[in-house]
């Protein structure tokens, strides 16, 4: 009986993905006509361009860190708290995409440094906040200032209104990419429950 019940399971993932691909073939083929034909290369791959972009705006950014005697992690765990103070550990490991351990490693090294503070929530006391501390503050307005210098360099030849156009593209796709993680997020939740 559960080995029917699997089968079952089985045949449905796989003619519900079957048809997805289906449908997702024909919107693509609907919108070839509206593309310009360019032979797929780096120039010309939005993926590919979008990625390359983001490593050499890390690489620019890590040089003028390492002014500052920072790592990258070491960056990037405090520029996300700049924007998003009072993270659980783990919600932060799952934004950086980095292993639980991992950042609890780097952590320990900022807050040995008086950079960060970890805060224990009352309800549960197995989950810790992460929140910047105040020793950071100096530190912090030279990385602002600097990743605002290299922005400005990186969109340099860009008009007010392209940069506006750019941005509020990025914007877009990325609401986009998200929608779709949760809706497959949601359907593979509904898979496993159903």
């Amino acid at each position: 009986m559960l080995d029917n019940q699997l089968d079952i399971i089985v045949r449905h993932r796989y003619q519900t993905t079957i048809t997805k691909a289906k449908m997702n073939e024909h919107k693509h083929n609907e919108h070839n006509h509206r593309e310009i034909n360019h032979p797929e290369t780096t120039d010309h791959n939005f993926g590919f361009l979008l990625n390359d972009t983001a490593r050499q705006l890390r690489t620019n950014y890590d040089r003028r860190m390492r002014d500052l005697g920072l790592t990258r992690s070491q960056w990037w765990v405090l520029t996300h708290l700049y924007f998003n103070e009072g993270l659980s550990q783990t919600k932060l490991s799952d934004i950086l995409e980095i292993e639980r351990a991992t950042l609890g490693r780097l952590l320990d090294r900022l807050e040995a440094k008086g950079w960060i503070e970890r805060r224990t929530v009352e309800a549960d006391r197995r989950v810790k906040l992460v929140f910047l501390a105040g020793a950071v503050d100096p530190l912090m307005q030279a990385m602002r200032s600097l990743a605002a210098n290299l922005r400005t360099e990186a969109l340099a030849n860009l008009s007010e209104d392209e940069q506006e156009r750019f941005i509020s593209t990025l914007i877009k796709i990325k609401n986009k990419l998200s929608t779709m993680v949760e809706n497959s997020n949601a359907n593979t939740k509904d898979a496993q429950d159903g």
